[in-house]
């Protein structure tokens, strides 16, 4: 066999085959060095991997409270000083336990005098109270409109034309501006008009438990300073903190016209005595640890010693304040909250109530079914939406009205609902909504979820309902679904989120997250 030739090699190969042997040759020194300086770690041995249990997230809390444990060193103690160290953890303890305090409800009375919010515009206090004695019961583009009045112009029908005419001529509040009437110090979270006719008294509830009284009636006086100019006093604003959480919602006695009724986060209602200046809690679960808060209430019609609420836990209580608390009867209704309900105006064992569960439910207050945990009210009819329901309103003709995230205003008609036999079964034709509006209902962290309000009695008979609207609007709408108003002015910073009627006058007032009142007459 003739010998092997050995294959010829290029002076550029060569080369390059002399520069990858130099670089490794560089690469092993570096290796060797590395590991004298830092040892290899040892292979781990393999275990068999134990499966992870998720970690429960805690819900975030709003309050900042002080830490319980804080670094001594940060804090200047000596590290080897037991007596200082134990002393600034009782003192941070102490804190900790005065944060808490603060958002606990208070159990007893509470004189309004005693419960004042500090504050120029909030100096009316109980003196403002005056004003009110001797009642008689009766997603967002700010500024730009949606309702004007080319659509009022162009309406066919004379009644429908008739009746925005009458609500585009309500006129702002002018006495003082919007930024004057600051009627409560935190976000509003709930109105309620006084129903009396005599003049209109506006009540509003912020999201720290302060309630805020404004009587529109009185007049600015006119007053000079030192360089004799002319300047109006400011209006007459009382507020009280007369919950420790949010107020949610507030009801009108029918028979004593000075009783106020508000209900909380706090877990507890309570009731106003606007003569007295008493504010006496009438409600709150008999353990003092056990959390109840209430999303909504409302008093039925026929019996003015009732109290029926929804909680954030899911559930309907009822109350006769006439009774121990120990006697009230809760049924666990969902599982999610219940944002809002109602009861209907002229038949009050009929309950509508909006759930986080993307649900309308009515439900039966005359017929209650099982036994134990299970016992609740017997449910009608039920429907349900893409995203969950805020609110759900009755009106007293029969009209149920829900705000909803998937940007709906549903209007659902139930004009029989005086003739329903105890139990009966609606079909799912029944509980279909006969109108949806498009409404932008996305309000997010920063502004109160808007959730519709009829007025409880117009005196012209005509259904009709407030909502707030988030290009800093309300808007007012018939139960056809027809758009009457848009109301406005100047002045409004802020979404009037919360809009609320007058049970029987054409009037509306609206509040904004900046705790300031918008009303319109």
């Amino acid at each position: 066999m003739p010998p092997k030739k050995e294959p010829v090699i290029s002076a550029f190969e060569r080369k390059r085959l002399e520069n990858i042997a130099a670089n490794n040759a560089i690469l092993s020194g570096i290796s060797a060095t590395a590991d004298k300086i830092i040892p290899s770690k040892a292979t781990p041995t393999k275990t068999k991997a134990k499966k992870s249990t998720p970690r429960k997230r805690e819900p975030t809390k709003v309050a900042h409270q002080p830490a319980t444990r804080r670094s001594t060193r940060l804090a200047g103690v000596d590290a080897d000083n037991d007596t200082l160290k134990r002393k600034f953890e009782v003192e941070v303890e102490a804190a900790a336990e005065k944060a808490k305090a603060k958002k606990l409800r208070v159990n007893g009375d509470l004189q309004l005098g005693d419960i004042s919010v500090e504050g120029r515009k909030w100096e009316g206090g109980v003196d403002g109270l005056g004003l009110l004695k001797g009642l008689s019961v009766r997603g967002a583009q700010p500024g730009v409109k949606t309702f004007d009045e080319d659509d009022v112009e162009e309406t066919s029908d004379e009644n429908l034309k008739e009746l925005r005419l009458r609500m585009r001529n309500l006129k702002m509040y002018d006495k003082w501006p919007v930024a004057d009437i600051k009627i409560v110090p935190q976000r509003i979270y709930s109105m309620g008009f006084h129903p009396t006719e005599d003049k209109p008294i506006i009540f509003a509830g912020d999201k720290e438990g302060a309630m805020g009284i404004f009587d529109a009636s009185q007049e600015p006086i006119k007053t000079e300073d030192d360089e004799d100019e002319e300047s109006y006093s400011d209006p007459v604003i009382s507020a009280f903190k007369t919950h420790a959480r949010t107020i949610t919602s507030f009801q009108f006695s029918s028979v004593d016209a000075n009783a106020v009724y508000t209900s909380s986060y706090d877990s507890s209602i309570r009731k106003l005595d606007l003569d007295k200046g008493v504010s006496t809690q009438i409600f709150a679960p008999v353990d003092a640890g056990v959390e109840l808060p209430i999303s909504a209430m409302d008093i039925p019609s026929t019996d003015p010693n009732t109290i029926v609420f929804s909680t954030l836990n899911g559930q309907l209580g009822r109350h006769d304040i006439r009774t121990k608390p120990a006697d009230a009867e809760i049924w666990h209704l969902v599982d999610p909250k219940i944002g809002g309900f109602s009861l209907h105006p002229l038949q009050p064992h009929l309950v509508a109530a909006a759930s986080l569960d993307r649900t309308l439910k009515i439900w039966d207050l005359r017929k209650i079914q099982g036994t134990g945990d299970m016992r609740k009210p017997v449910l009608l009819g039920e429907h349900e939406s893409r995203l969950s329901v805020s609110h759900a309103s009755w009106s007293s003709a029969g009209h149920i009205a829900t705000s909803s995230y998937d940007d709906t205003i549903k209007i659902y008609s139930f004009p029989d609902a005086s003739s329903w036999k105890a139990g009966v079964e609606l079909s799912d034709d029944q509980m279909e909504p006969v109108h949806k509006i498009a409404h932008n209902n996305q309000t997010g962290r920063w502004v109160t979820i808007l959730k519709p309000q009829w007025q409880k009695s117009p005196f012209d008979g005509i259904q009709k309902f407030a909502i707030g609207n988030m290009n800093r609007f309300v808007d007012i709408y018939a139960a056809n679904g027809e758009q009457l108003a848009q109301l406005d002015g100047d002045g409004i910073t802020a979404v009037p989120a919360v809009a609320h009627f007058h049970p029987t006058l054409e009037w509306v007032a609206g509040g904004s997250a900046s705790g300031k009142l918008c009303l319109w007459m």
